[in-house]
């Protein structure tokens, strides 16, 4: 399992939970390729990015579909976006469908995370649900 992050300081802290730390940016989506080798179901967990309402639009649209057109040539063939958290609505809608007509064009699976991050157990347990749906056969 691999965790990513901006700043190379939370490092540490991802590493304390048991997965691999890289820094990579998601509005530098060739920063996150090298981090999705060999991964099965990539995780887009910004329903909470911070930013100015055009880089929030810019993560959730252009930069979201530039991802989405990279992973046809990787080994993920899973993908669960987070829909809940503090970016508007309105952009975490764009980001759903963008993700299902991803999963539609490319028999991957997809599915969308939509616990609130404001309840950490509740949303670890949904995430661990909603991963645990992309991996399952079927």
């Amino acid at each position: 399992m691999r965790g990513t992050t901006r700043n190379p300081e939370h490092c540490t802290a991802i590493e304390g939970e048991g997965a691999e730390a890289v820094v990579a940016d998601p509005d530098r989506v060739s920063t996150l390729i090298g981090a999705l080798a060999h991964v099965s179901v990539a995780i887009v967990l910004l329903g909470s990015a911070t930013g100015t309402p055009s880089e929030l639009a810019a993560l959730h649209g252009t930069r979201l579909d530039m991802l989405l057109s990279k992973l046809v040539d990787t080994t993920v063939h899973g993908l669960v976006y987070e829909a809940e958290g503090s970016v508007p609505a309105e952009l975490l809608a764009s980001g759903v469908r963008a993700v299902q007509a991803f999963g539609a064009d490319t028999r991957a699976r997809t599915a969308i995370l939509r616990a609130d991050p404001a309840d950490v157990v509740g949303w670890l347990a949904e995430a661990r649900e909603t991963v645990e749906r992309v991996l399952a056969p079927g």
